[in-house]
């Protein structure tokens, strides 16, 4: 890869991933859901993309492997699991995509994780 195609390419696929996370993180995605408890319906909101980035996240953050806690960010929009982040190898990012894909509810993977060698 030539030297202008490093210096130009990583700096505007990190804009873009950063737009895109800052979009995604803007229209959060809450449905309804009614809790029927000792005979009274009682309305409240439950989001199923903040259960699943958080199950994620918890699954990334058991494996030291993959950099510190929190090296990789996941952001969720109606069940479409984004990852973001840097990691030294091609398994530890298909590490993170697997784990992802595992989770209950996640319906599709965008993987923007940045091998660094």
């Amino acid at each position: 890869m030539t030297n202008s195609k490093l210096r130009f390419g990583f700096p505007l696929a990190i804009a873009l991933a950063t737009a895109s996370a800052a979009a995604v993180a803007q229209q959060p995605d809450q449905a309804p859901h009614v809790n029927i408890e000792a005979g009274s319906v009682q309305q409240t909101v439950v989001s199923g993309d903040a259960q699943i980035r958080a199950k994620v996240q918890e699954l990334l953050d058991r494996h030291p492997e993959l950099g510190a806690p929190k090296s990789i960010t996941v952001q969720t929009r109606r069940g479409v699991v984004y990852l973001y982040g840097e990691v030294s190898s091609g398994l530890e990012r298909e590490t993170a995509e697997s784990l992802a894909e595992q989770t209950p509810g996640v319906a599709r993977i965008v993987d923007s994780i940045f091998v660094s060698h």
